[in-house]
């Protein structure tokens, strides 16, 4: 994982809307950014849910949210639309930018070593440096950990 204090990794990509996103878009602004496994999996809609339902509170205390994941734009946008996402979902279906962030790993699921993405959240600050980071996140109580933390 990457450490507090570090500068995070400007990235380019596609929303749910398949228009270009970078990091450096969100200079001036703090910065939620969650990586997650896949859409419309158990664990991964309550994660995103729970940031849709107190996203409004994210703004208010000066944060935008952003989630990312190995989807597909096409895959981010049925996401959106089915649970009415208000924040940005960006698909990294190279890995560039999940491999950048230190999150893709191995993991054991049922027995097996398989590769994939480690459930993280980074906090980025408004000059574009990590001011805090979980790799140990609880889906459905990683927004909520999120607004303990700002508060």
């Amino acid at each position: 994982m990457l450490e507090i204090g570090v500068k995070a990794p400007d990235f380019t990509l596609n929303n749910q809307d398949g228009m270009e996103k970078s990091l450096s878009d969100y200079k001036g602004k703090k910065v939620i950014l969650y990586f997650y496994p896949k859409d419309n999996t158990p664990g991964c809609t309550k994660q995103a849910c729970a940031y849709g339902d107190h996203y409004q509170h994210f703004l208010d205390k000066g944060y935008e949210v952003i989630g990312i994941s190995k989807d597909t734009v096409a895959s981010h946008k049925k996401f959106q639309e089915k649970y009415d996402l208000p924040f940005t979902l960006l698909a990294d279906p190279t890995l560039e930018t999940i491999q950048a962030y230190d999150v893709w790993k191995e993991k054991n699921m049922y027995g097996k070593k398989v590769m994939g993405v480690v459930r993280t959240t980074y906090m980025i600050d408004e000059n574009g440096y990590i001011s805090y980071v979980d790799s140990k996140v609880k889906a459905a109580e990683d927004a909520n950990k999120m607004i303990g933390i700002i508060e």
